[in-house]
């Protein structure tokens, strides 16, 4: 069982701290769009005044990590002023035995959110893009778990079997009993409902059966599975661009950025204020006219 709760993390001496609510990003499939969707979510809140502490559970490949970086380099350079968050990477354990390096990571992971969740009003963690120990880790200390996928029957694979006549569900995926299981573990354990988020991403701009399948069959799977849907990103080159330079949509119109804004770039922002909004995270949701 990985199933575990924050009150490990919780500072010693302190009876009743304040944490943060934890958002993970989560999807077994790499490719998905996971950390240029938790860079948006991250520097969005940063935006409306929280702080932020970020956790990138693949310390190999480390994209979210990699993308802060970028961040903080850009800043540096420019010599202006952008919003960071507190990042800790958890690199893979060394340890040859498996469960020592699975104890291994998890007290890392733990650590760094003693670090994080009582500092900060929001903690984001970006799980690897693969059935891991630590990726289960992850999604068990989430409030809100948010699963990025590309609007494709590929991605779809990833939640539920679906039969290729008729387009019915035939039965939930790997990750969605994943999920269910770390929700029930959860619930057993501190009583807290994992609000579960599936949001489609990079989506065409033009009308599709592909599309209309896909928007069907989630209709019927959340039901089925209990998540909610939320508004994506549109297949747009700007959101890939934006990585080496470390920047979001929220930062391209503030000064010595050095970026003009398009119409397309506008759009762009619109989606990203949708998705926040549509999180429901606390104390959020009125804000995200702001952005």
């Amino acid at each position: 069982m990985v199933s575990v709760t924050v009150e490990e993390a919780k500072p010693e001496n302190n009876a009743q701290p304040t944490r943060a609510h934890i958002i993970v990003i989560g999807n077994a499939k790499g490719g998905s769009g996971k950390s240029t969707t938790g860079m948006h979510v991250i520097v969005s809140l940063l935006t409306l005044g929280y702080r932020v502490g970020a956790i990138d559970l693949d310390g190999k490949q480390k994209t979210l990590g990699r993308y802060i970086e970028n961040r903080q380099d850009f800043v540096s350079k420019k010599n202006i002023d952008l919003p960071m968050p507190a990042l800790r990477v958890i690199e893979p354990s060394e340890k040859k035995n498996l469960d020592e390096a699975q104890s291994d990571e998890r007290t890392r992971f733990v650590s760094a959110l003693q670090e994080l969740v009582y500092a900060n009003d929001f903690v984001v963690v970006d799980c690897p893009g693969a059935d891991s120990f630590i990726s289960k880790l992850g999604h068990s200390f989430a409030d809100t778990l948010l699963t990025p996928m590309n609007d494709s029957f590929i991605d779809l694979d990833l939640l539920a079997k679906v039969d290729e006549a008729t387009f019915e569900v035939e039965r939930p995926s790997w990750y969605s009993e994943m999920v269910w299981e770390q929700r029930k573990r959860r619930a057993l354990i501190d009583k807290h409902q994992i609000d579960w988020v599936v949001m489609r991403n990079r989506l065409s701009h033009t009308d599709a059966h592909n599309k209309r399948h896909i928007e069907k069959i989630l209709e019927k799977l959340a039901e089925r599975i209990s998540f909610r849907s939320a508004p994506g990103f549109g297949e747009r080159v700007i959101f890939r661009e934006l990585f080496l330079k470390g920047l979001t949509m929220l930062d391209l119109q503030k000064k010595g950025v050095g970026i003009k804004m398009s119409m397309s770039h506008v759009a762009a922002r619109q989606e990203v204020r949708h998705l926040i909004k549509s999180l429901n995270l606390p104390g959020v949701s009125d804000k995200a006219e702001e952005l």
